[in-house]
């Protein structure tokens, strides 16, 4: 069994856009834009459960949708398993210790290895160095839980296109407003279409690198 899933991993890093700075994996839902559907097949979701996920959007970090399911009702061990299905991604440029350690299977050395290769400029930077620990199937896996935030300015549309939820009309709307200048700017004028707490979620994924 295990020769063809490091086949599926493989193939999976393979076939990845080059481009893509947010991570992806098949079997992990994100909780912000993932059907109620999808959440009920989460070990642990009851409908009570999935509702207040639903309820509880936008979820802005992995520790706030921990907090949210504890406060929902689910213990750590429920928690632990919920994570291999469906999880909030990090920024690995600035996430915590106690964030990294909330991804399954995850532990100190690990998350000393995530740590040390900062700051990342792309995802193929993590591939290379996690890389180095891991087998193909387990990067493929940790990828899924982890982005690095883009350029606004610079970024392709593949890699914008990468954000959860981004569609081709807000694809447009992040394209017109070039250049920016500050993040400020990007949340007044993304905040004409969606309302604040969307903004906040947007702008997880995006960066505007101060002028040297």
């Amino acid at each position: 069994m295990r020769r063809p899933l490091l086949a599926l991993a493989a193939t999976l890093l393979a076939t990845a856009p080059l481009s893509a700075q947010v991570g992806k994996h098949p079997s992990l839902l994100e909780p912000n834009v993932a059907t109620e559907a999808e959440l009920a097949t989460v070990p642990g979701f009851t409908p009570a459960i999935v509702k207040a996920v639903v309820d509880g959007r936008p979820w802005l970090s992995p520790t706030a949708f921990d907090a949210g399911l504890a406060k929902a009702g689910l213990t750590p061990a429920q928690r632990k398993a919920a994570y291999a299905r469906v999880f909030v991604h990090l920024n690995l440029n600035a996430t915590t210790k106690e964030e990294i350690l909330l991804i399954p299977g995850v532990g100190a050395k690990m998350q000393h290895e995530f740590e040390e290769y900062r700051p990342y400029r792309n995802l193929a930077q993590f591939r290379r160095k996690i890389g180095k620990y891991v087998k193909a199937d387990e990067l493929a896996r940790l990828e899924g839980y982890v982005f690095v935030p883009m350029d606004l300015n610079t970024a392709s549309d593949a890699d914008l296109q990468t954000i959860p939820g981004l569609g081709r009309r807000m694809l447009g709307e992040f394209k017109e407003y070039r250049p920016y200048d500050t993040m400020a700017r990007f949340d007044r004028e993304i905040g004409k279409y969606v309302k604040p707490p969307e903004v906040k979620r947007l702008a997880r994924y995006v960066t505007v690198p101060a002028k040297s």
